[in-house]
């Protein structure tokens, strides 16, 4: 991780950032309430962090990386577990009072420390490469869409049905498991989802699973019906088609990506393509170092290789004005007042900035305000989450502002 030196608040905040800027959304507590005491929102959260410990222990324990797997992760659940008791208790123990990023924190830092570093790398590389395999037919079904808009919204419909992929979300697990596929318990449940979701074209889908053997049921869940929880898509579309960014687009955008697998290769590379089809430079922002399943700096580097053709194009746009950018960050949610110094030189001239998936673009930064146009894009996979927006699991976020002038 870099150093402390080595980080800078991201350029783009609107200033004064300390008092226009706060990296978490949901407030867990008042000035009013008692600093000893827990809330009901913060226990809620604890509780969620606490129930993933399970799953973060079996990922542990299969990690052939660390000497003594299982022993450590046990290690893990119970060091853990102390803290997050510690802080129901007293919630300014262990640098409270808690939000989703000092809970997060705390989690990366007793994995760290028992010597995990990526419990998660053998099933984001394995989804990574079924993803990268059913790229080129997601971007041709895409390019196929003729009318603009309507090939902007599959395009946005992509990277919400990839950001279903979650394994930081027990909720999410749950959920995959309960999709009915009868006689295909062998079929990658995520990739059924995702296809279902978002592609107008089940009998050419039909035919690139049966390569693999595999089939899917139509009655698989489908994203619910707009009006999401927060919808400017519409907005958004008209000044997309308007062209009115700066140089006829945004001359330069910069996109905080999420998870590996469909997330980043069928959701947000599709969308980041239709920039660079527009003249617009795009900077992909991941993260330094791993956390949970989000795609780090070097993943995306090799993505892309293996993505491009022996051209350099990426199915036939040109790449030179596709960068990948290490934001400096080791968590699945961001605090923009720390950021690589790599990241901010980039960011300085950006028209458009886009934070995308639940922790960095809900959790963290829904309300965050920029100097220059956003989008902030996830779905929402935690209850918690969903009861705060007022909003459905799994139901969508899209919130575009428009900086003015």
């Amino acid at each position: 991780m870099e150093s402390d030196s080595a980080m800078v608040a991201f350029p783009l905040l609107t200033t004064p950032i300390e008092s226009n800027y706060r990296a978490c959304t949901i407030p867990y507590r008042f000035p009013s309430d008692n600093p000893r005491k827990a809330t009901p929102t913060e226990i809620a959260w604890i509780d969620l962090f606490r129930n993933s410990i399970p799953s973060f222990k079996k990922r542990a324990e299969s990690d052939t990386t660390v000497v003594d797997a299982p022993t450590k992760a046990e290690k893990f659940a119970q060091r853990y577990a102390d803290i997050l008791d510690d802080i129901k208790k007293d919630p300014e123990s262990h640098g409270g009072p808690p939000d989703c990023i000092l809970l997060c924190r705390l989690r990366e830092q007793v994995l760290r420390e028992l010597g995990f570093r990526d419990i998660f790398k053998k099933v984001k590389d394995e989804e990574n490469t079924k993803a990268i395999s059913l790229f080129p037919e997601v971007v041709r079904l895409n390019d196929d869409i003729e009318d603009g808009g309507k090939r902007l919204e599959n395009l946005v419909r992509g990277i919400f049905a990839g950001n279903i992929f979650d394994l930081g979300s027990a909720q999410v697990d749950r959920s995959l498991c309960d999709i009915h596929l009868t006689n295909h318990r062998n079929c990658q449940k995520w990739y059924l989802l995702f296809l279902c979701t978002i592609l107008p074209y089940p009998g050419k889908l039909a035919e690139v699973f049966s390569r693999d053997g595999m089939s899917f049921l139509a009655s698989c869940q489908n994203l619910v019906p707009r009006p999401w929880v927060i919808d400017d898509f519409d907005t958004f579309k008209a000044k997309w088609n308007k062209k009115s960014w700066k140089k006829a687009s945004p001359s330069y955008a910069v996109i905080f990506v999420d998870n590996s697998g469909a997330d980043v290769v069928l959701g947000i590379l599709p969308f980041a393509r239709e920039l660079l089809k527009r003249g617009t430079q795009v900077v992909l922002a991941a993260n330094d170092l791993p956390s949970i399943n989000d795609v780090t700096y070097p993943e995306l580097i090799e993505i892309i290789s293996k993505l491009k053709d022996e051209s350099g194009k990426l199915i036939g746009v040109d790449t030179s004005k596709l960068l990948i950018a290490n934001s400096g960050n080791d968590l699945p949610v961001i605090d923009l007042t720390r950021v690589s110094q790599e990241l901010a030189y980039l960011a300085s001239d950006a028209d458009l900035v886009i934070l995308e998936g639940m922790g960095r673009g809900i959790e963290t930064n829904l309300y965050a305000q920029f100097k220059c146009d956003s989008l902030k894009i996830g779905m929402v996979k935690h209850p918690e989450v969903a009861q705060f927006l007022g909003g459905r699991l799994y139901d969508c976020v899209f919130k575009y502002n428009e900086v003015l002038g």
